[in-house]
Order: C-alpha cells, then sequence, then structure tokens
C-alpha cells in the first residue's frame, strides 16, 4: 500500500480512469445498459448520473454504486451517512475487496426495514420511504484516490482500501474491522440500529457469500448476533426509545458511538438545559447570599468582578465590563461584587486589589491576569467557554494543529478510570487562554506518538511532542505537579514576548531571547527559523541528557541489588530494591526557554536595560531575571547573533557549569546592585545571614565598648587639653573648675582669647 501523496502530481493525466470501476469478478451479472431500463425500475428511480449499467440481486435491480467525484465530495455527503471506500484501480487489495464491497451494497441496497422485522415476501421498493435509503439515509459510495487524489489527502487517507463512515458532512470514523463481508455487515448493523433503535433483527442477518446474486433473508444467521434475548422487552424498549434516539442522532453530529470503541472517554454532546445564561446582557450585583446560591453551589459559569466604588481603575473599567456582559447575552454569566459592602465576601474570595477578576465553574475558579480591554476580556470568555476536554480523533487533531500552536493530549484507554477523568477536567480551568486540552484514544495518534502506556499525558507544540514523566499512577491524579509541568510548557516553542505572557516567560528560567525588527522582513524570517532550530535542538539535547541521568541512577541501583544478592545480605537488597528513582525532569537544572521580542515596539526598555539598539541589527541576549543579569557575548566576546552556532556554544557555557564562564552583566545599577545581592543572600541563605548579621551587630558594639574605654582613661589630662585645643571656643567634658583654663587655652590656640576663669 503506497501513500496516496505520491499520485497527486498524477491526478490530471489519469482523470480518464476515474469511470472505470473496480474488477467484479463472480459478482452480480450486469444484466442490461441505462436506455433498456423501465421507466419505474428502482435504477432509473434512483436517477443516478452515472447509470451506465446496472447488476441484479434477488431480482431486484441495482444502479451502479456512487463514484464521488472529488471535487463534489462535500456536497454528496452533507445528508445522511455515508461509507465511502477510497481504492486505486491499481492496488492488488482493492481489487481483492472490490467483490466484497459490491455485494455488501447490493445485498443493503435490496434489503427493506420492513421485511427485516416482518420477513415479508415482497419487499418494498429499496428506493420508497419504507425502503433501505429511504428509511435509514445510510448510503454507500467509493471514490478513486489516483483520479482524485487531493481530495483523498484531505480526507487524510494514508492507505488503500480505506473504508471511512460520515455524516451530515462531517467524519464520523475510520472502519478498521475485518474486510469480511460478516464483519462488514456487522458494523453496519450496529450503525443502524443507531439510527433507528429497534429496527433491525435481534438475531442478526443472513449474509451472502461474495459474488453471489441473492440471498435467503429468511434464514437463521449460522452466528447470532449477541443481542438482546428478550423479544418482548427489547421491543418495547425500541419503541419507547426510538423518536428520542433518532432526534438525537439528527441534533448532533458527535453522539456517542454504539461499537466497543465507544467508551467513558467519548463524551456524549448533549444539548444545553435549564435557563439560559445572562438572558438581559447585564452584569448582575451580587450579595453574599446571592453569590452562594448562583455561583458557589451551581455548575454555571460566571465571570465576575471584584471592585471598590472609590477605586479609579474600577470606575475606568466598569463602562467596558458592562459591553462585555452585553456582548455575552445569552452565553456566559456576568457579575460584579462590590467590595465595600461585602467585605467578608470579598475577603473569603482572596481579594487582595481592586479590581480583582475571577472566572467560575463547578464551585472552582481561575483568577484572570489579562488586559481588561474589551476585546481581550471577550477573548477570555469566548475560550473559557470553549474549555471542556473533547475528543478528538486523528483527523480531528490534524485539524487543530492547523489553527493551535499548543495542544495537550490525553490518552486513555479501556482501563482508564472515573478518577483519572475528573482529575483531568480539574485542569481545564487553570488552561484557559493558555492552551487547548483534548483527549483520545485513536490508535492512529497512539503510534504517531509512540504511545504504549495509558493513560498518557503529553503537549504538541508545532507538531513536536513534550512527554508528561508519570513515576506512578497517582502522578497522573496530582493536581498540583500536573499543572506545574503544564506551565512549564503551556507557551508556544519561541513564542513572542508581550505584557500578559511576559512573567510566563521570565520567570524562574533562563530566556534566550531574540531581539529582532520586523522592520527587515528577510532577516526577520530568518532569526526567526534559527530561534526555533536552535531550541529544537536545545529541548533534544537535554531530553537525551536527562534520560542518560536516569538511566545512570537505574544502573547504580541494579548494582547494588546485585551486590546485596552475591553477599546474601538480605537486609541491603531490600533496601537497594525500595529505593526509588525520583529524579524528575523538571528537576534536573535550571530550565531554558527561547523567545523573541519586537525591538521596534520594546525599543526604550530594551535599550534602557540591556543596552541594545535594534537599528543596529537583530540580536540575541540570554537573560536571567531571578538574578537581574544577562549576557550578550559569546566567548569570544562577539555579540550572540540569531544563529544556531552563536546561540547553542554561548548558552552551553552558562548553563552547564557554576558559575558560568562567561562573565555576566547586570541589568540594574551599581548601588541597587548591591542591595539586590545582599537580598538575594539573604533569601537563598537565611542561617547563615541571620549569624552574619548578630556577628556585625556584635563586632560594632565591641568596637564602640574600646573607643569608650580610650576616652575615660585619658579624661584626666591630655583628653582635655585635646578639647581645648580643637579650636571650638568651648570643651565638651567639665574638669571641676579648670575647664575655663582649658577653654581659654582652645580659644587662645585659635586666635587669642579674653575669657577668664573664676
Amino acid at each position: 500500500m503506497r501513500p496516496v501523496l505520491v499520485w497527486v502530481l498524477l491526478s490530471s493525466l489519469l482523470r480518464p480512469i476515474s469511470a472505470a470501476r473496480p474488477p467484479q469478478e463472480n459478482s452480480a451479472e450486469i444484466v442490461a445498459q441505462n436506455a433498456d431500463k423501465p421507466a419505474d425500475s428502482p435504477a432509473a428511480a434512483a436517477g443516478d448520473d452515472e447509470g451506465a449499467e446496472y447488476t441484479t440481486f434477488n431480482g431486484i435491480k441495482v444502479p451502479q454504486m456512487k463514484d464521488i467525484e472529488g471535487e463534489q465530495f462535500n456536497e454528496t455527503i452533507k445528508d445522511g451517512y455515508w461509507f465511502v471506500e477510497h481504492f486505486s484501480p491499481s492496488c492488488g487489495h482493492c481489487q481483492a475487496f472490490a467483490p466484497t464491497w459490491q455485494t455488501l451494497y447490493e445485498f443493503y441496497y435490496t434489503s427493506s426495514p420492513i421485511q427485516s422485522q416482518t420477513k415479508s415476501s415482497s419487499p418494498d421498493t429499496p428506493n420508497s420511504l419504507n425502503g433501505f435509503h429511504g428509511y435509514y439515509n445510510f448510503h454507500f459510495a467509493r471514490m478513486n484516490c489516483i483520479a482524485f487524489g487531493d481530495a483523498c489527502a484531505k480526507n487524510n487517507i494514508k492507505a488503500w482500501p480505506s473504508l471511512m463512515l460520515y455524516k451530515n458532512g462531517e467524519f464520523v470514523e475510520k472502519y478498521t474491522g475485518e474486510k469480511s463481508i460478516a464483519a462488514l455487515s456487522h458494523y453496519v448493523e450496529e450503525k443502524l440500529e443507531q439510527i433507528k433503535p429497534g429496527s433491525r433483527p435481534r438475531q442478526g442477518l443472513k449474509v451472502p457469500e461474495v459474488g453471489a446474486n441473492r440471498v435467503d433473508r429468511t434464514a437463521m444467521p449460522e452466528t447470532p448476533l449477541a443481542k438482546d434475548k428478550d423479544v418482548a422487552a427489547g421491543a418495547a424498549a425500541g419503541e419507547k426509545h426510538n423518536d428520542q434516539a433518532a432526534a438525537l442522532a439528527d441534533a448532533t453530529n458527535t453522539a456517542m458511538l454504539s461499537s466497543e470503541t465507544a467508551k467513558a472517554g467519548r463524551t456524549k454532546e448533549v444539548s444545553r438545559t435549564g435557563p439560559v445564561p445572562n438572558p438581559q446582557g447585564t452584569s448582575i450585583s451580587l450579595t453574599a447570599e446571592s453569590f452562594q446560591k448562583l455561583v458557589t453551589s451551581s455548575q454555571d459559569a460566571w465571570f465576575i468582578k471584584f471592585y471598590a466604588p472609590w477605586c479609579g481603575h474600577c470606575q475606568a473599567l466598569a463602562p467596558t465590563w458592562d459591553q462585555m456582559a452585553k456582548a455575552m447575552k445569552g452565553q456566559l454569566n456576568v457579575g460584579e461584587v462590590n467590595c465595600d459592602a461585602e467585605s467578608r465576601l470579598c475577603k473569603e474570595a482572596r481579594v487582595k486589589g481592586y479590581p480583582t477578576i475571577h472566572y467560575f465553574r463547578g464551585g472552582e475558579r481561575v483568577g484572570y491576569d489579562g488586559l481588561r480591554g474589551l476585546g481581550d476580556l471577550l477573548s477570555f470568555a469566548e475560550k473559557a467557554l470553549d474549555s471542556d476536554v473533547k475528543y478528538v480523533d486523528a483527523a480531528q487533531f490534524k485539524d487543530m494543529e492547523e489553527t493551535e500552536e499548543v495542544i495537550f493530549t490525553y490518552f486513555f484507554d479501556h482501563a482508564t478510570t472515573s478518577e483519572d477523568f475528573a482529575a483531568l477536567d480539574r485542569l481545564t480551568l487553570s488552561l484557559i487562554g493558555h492552551a487547548k486540552i483534548v483527549k483520545t484514544d485513536s490508535p492512529a495518534l497512539a503510534e504517531r506518538f509512540k504511545i504504549s502506556t495509558w493513560p498518557r499525558l503529553l503537549v504538541s507544540r508545532d507538531g513536536v511532542p513534550t512527554y508528561y514523566t508519570a513515576l506512578a499512577p497517582k502522578d497522573m491524579r496530582d493536581f498540583r505537579r500536573v499543572l506545574t509541568w503544564m506551565q512549564s510548557v503551556w507557551l508556544p516553542i519561541v513564542p513572542e514576548l508581550t505584557i500578559p505572557n511576559a512573567l510566563d516567560i521570565l520567570t524562574n528560567k533562563f530566556v534566550v531571547l531574540g531581539i529582532l525588527s520586523r522592520n527587515r522582513p528577510d532577516d526577520f524570517i530568518q532569526s526567526k527559523r534559527e530561534l526555533k532550530n536552535a531550541a529544537l535542538e536545545w529541548m533534544d539535547k537535554q531530553t537525551q541528557l536527562f534520560q542518560l541521568e536516569r538511566q545512570e541512577m537505574r544502573d547504580a541501583k541494579q548494582l547494588r541489588i546485585d551486590e546485596a544478592e552475591d553477599r546474601n545480605d538480605q537486609r541491603a537488597l531490600r533496601q537497594a530494591k525500595s529505593q526509588r528513582i525520583g529524579i524528575r525532569e523538571e528537576d534536573f537544572r535550571k530550565p531554558v526557554t527561547f523567545a523573541w521580542v519586537d525591538g521596534v515596539f520594546w525599543e526604550r526598555w530594551l535599550r534602557t536595560t540591556y543596552g541594545v539598539d535594534v537599528t543596529e541589527g537583530d540580536r540575541v541576549i540570554i537573560n536571567d531575571e531571578e538574578n537581574k543579569q544577562y549576557w550578550d557575548t559569546t566567548t569570544s566576546g562577539a555579540y550572540i547573533i540569531p544563529s544556531r552556532t552563536s546561540i547553542l556554544e554561548t548558552l552551553h557555557q552558562i548553563v552547564a557549569s557554576s558559575p558560568p564562564k562567561i562573565q555576566p552583566k547586570s541589568t540594574i545599577g551599581t548601588l541597587e546592585n548591591i542591595f539586590f545581592q545582599i537580598r538575594h543572600f539573604g533569601s537563598y541563605h537565611p542561617y547563615l545571614a541571620l549569624g552574619l548579621l548578630f556577628a556585625s551587630i556584635a563586632g560594632v558594639a565591641t568596637l564602640g565598648k574600646r573607643k569608650m574605654r580610650r576616652v575615660a582613661g585619658g579624661s584626666g589630662g591630655g583628653l582635655g587639653i585635646l578639647n581645648g585645643a580643637s579650636g571650638n571656643g568651648g570643651g565638651y567634658f567639665k574638669l571641676d573648675g579648670k575647664e575655663g583654663l582649658l577653654n581659654g587655652m582652645g580659644v587662645g590656640g585659635g586666635g587669642g582669647g579674653t575669657e577668664k576663669a573664676d
């Protein structure tokens, strides 16, 4: 089986092949041409465009199966269920499968839902309302991937033949079972039972042999299906739920499938019930009582502002908040709390300043720290409404990759517990405004990302996966640890530094910051490419080093186990086996992230903080915000430029050794840097800093006492003379009546004095 894309370039040359049918050896014989059809024949009633030939099955004329042309694919499948074979006329597997697919189509085209229940000997016209197509709106079709390679590529066709099920124009799933007529019939029966519950025979159907032109529909199947054995109860249940299930199937394209692959992780999309949120499009003033009733004790979502009437920032936000509430009419509840009137409520909500904005859902909340423009508030609100964990398959995931830079993906299987899913749902609030999170049990995605254990969590950034390392099953339900990991990877590989994400990017990590200018488009594109390539190469290298470190710890543990076994030391053996390999990737070393900043927009900040002038060319700095320092030169003294070689060589010299081999520069002034270093030392070494403080105080006190002793010891003689000779015209000490003489000497020494002693 060859990839479809290989043939796309040949599509224009091979388009005439689309009229050819796959070989149909041993299928029903071709009976007549369209011109010879009676006007009331099923084939004529079908009104097929191709209509070049028809076959017979159980004495009923069957028109040619629908051959879908690529440009008409979406228009063709927009109504009802479509089971489509994507094939290549030159594919040996397709040629072998063609008779099976044709016989399956003929068998169901000529079947009657009423007949399947009553076993009537006179089937309804296939295209009547009681016929197969009219009753189920279920169709069989095929598409030639040689003639329409671009359409097959768009449908994510990787091999031939591929059988895809669509509903109302939307992809449902790929058939992955055995390509026998019995297995295919079993699959189709599941879908038909879902469309019209209770309409299919409970014991199953007698299917024809491949290539046969008739089958005894009254015969019992050799292996009855494992369905409800209580015929009366099954019929009653089918009659009761038929209308409800059919309406649900028509109302939503994502209803849970009835096949074995539809497990707990595939959530059913249901219409919203209950009162419409925010019916008036206004921000509701909430009291402690109404807050408890409407927000805390309900599952409804609320966007709430905590404010004070005297706060200038709150007054400036008020009109924008009202506009946002109006725009969210019918979608999201919007409220506000006056903290002067409801001080206790605001204290319980841990409101530290005004205005404070929180998003609440199901008793949990997340703070909004973004900008306060109307567009910013609406963007957050819309993302919050779309923050549920949705199920995706391989095709839907591929579509998401075209619009989302960061996608968290949770892989589950049939053994994943409800506690695991509950822990997953808790993460959604914290991810609002940062990244999408989805879940899947798709075998294709598991194969793509090499998933072999479940549940598993990863993040895909620009198609590059990063895995969450769970040392034990409970680690997958550790909310704090999982969220901490998510926060470390929820930015794109090389994001743009902006006001909302500056704190996330710069805090507690080394940041390789590209200072670029859009005024030089060619250099801008090239510099971003070099930054991304450097980031990917650095990530790969760090992953390898981390894995090597873990492997060395495992080897050391095994060495201790082997040594204890050789000595037959059971105590040492138990200790060695109980040792846990506890190294985590986030603890391996201080993380490094990559980003870029618009050097023109941030020109003043870059010039005053880092001394960079973007007009002189694109530059790179490596920033350590935690220590208020940065590096802008390589080991040779040249400026770091947007080049993989320049970046990675310098980064290794900074990160791999402590202290760094390259001298850093400070982002703050000399005096401020002294105080920062003192505070920084006290933060990291509190006990040592406290000891040094007490030692300094003791030293100052000792020096003071010694000075006082020297002063007191010389007060009977020379000190008074020194005092008088100071030229002040007056002494500091009283010397029992002699101070006048000393003062006089002092004055005289100062240029002649007239003061006399008494």
